[in-house]
């Protein structure tokens, strides 16, 4: 089977496990900052942080299993194009702390999670 297929089939459940967390945390925390999308992009990046120490470090992992889990499922999970346009919106109804506080949380807590995903990896795997 040609790659793309194994993009298709990880993007769908990606999609379908941001499209659940985030409108789950959206309901249960109605306010003013996006929480789903945070809580998304977060896990997402301690995922990423998990994934890269491990599973794409395997030389025997086959290509299409990488773009299955590259691409396809984490790629459609994490929701930075939808951090961007909540951010702007934050940004155009004059509520700029917010907006700010949005940008603020999503990267540091972004990359505190990818650290910590492959610090998590680093210290069952060496």
């Amino acid at each position: 089977m040609h790659a793309w297929v194994f993009v298709c089939l990880g993007g769908g459940l990606g999609a379908l496990a941001r499209f659940s967390l985030a409108g789950f945390l959206h309901r249960r925390y109605v306010g003013s900052m996006p929480i789903g999308t945070l809580a998304v992009n977060v896990v997402g990046c301690f995922l990423a942080g998990i994934l890269f120490a491990s599973v794409f470090q395997r030389e025997d992992l086959d290509p299409r299993m990488r773009h299955f889990l590259g691409a396809g499922l984490l790629g459609a999970f994490t929701t930075f194009s939808t951090f961007g346009a909540e951010t702007l919106a934050l940004f155009r109804e004059d509520r700029v702390s917010l907006a700010l506080g949005n940008v603020a949380l999503n990267v540091v807590a972004g990359l505190l999670a990818v650290w910590a995903g492959h610090a998590l990896v680093k210290l069952f795997m060496d």
